[in-house]
């Protein structure tokens, strides 16, 4: 193995915990959310309880704050609104549907690209158990 590629296995390890203690937060009181609510509602309603239990639990985070979309070099004029940020680390889509797709996740990691955040949650609240997805860009 050559000196780059132990570094490159290192970074990789590293960033499967990047932000983990604070996505287990949030993926803890979304859990909560769906305990409470179950599946049904549509998303502002998981959105606003969301909101709340982040904010008994004191995390911080900005709802639906416009984030830049980069292409190489260009800041494209339009902006990127998600759900929730949180503590301007992690980026939070909330969905309320009966499944979890490709094309969610997709557009999650396009979001981090974009954007150049590193995190991102997937939370459906429309299933029967909360489904989660943790992505890192």
């Amino acid at each position: 193995m050559k000196p780059q590629d132990f570094t490159r296995l290192t970074h990789d390890k590293a960033d499967k915990w990047l932000y983990h203690d604070l996505t287990e937060k949030v993926i803890g009181a979304a859990m909560e959310v769906h305990r409470i609510l179950g599946n049904g509602f549509l998303e502002y309603v998981y959105q606003e309880a969301l909101c709340y239990e982040l904010k008994i639990s004191k995390i911080p985070f900005e709802l639906q704050k416009e984030l830049d979309i980069w292409y190489k070099e260009l800041l494209i004029p339009r902006k990127y609104t998600p759900d929730l940020i949180i503590e301007d680390k992690v980026i939070l889509e909330i969905k309320a549907t009966t499944g979890l797709t490709k094309n969610d996740e997709a557009q999650l990691l396009n979001y981090l690209k974009a954007t150049k955040n590193r995190v991102g949650l997937l939370l459906n609240f429309g299933t029967e158990s909360l489904e989660v997805k943790r992505r890192i860009w």
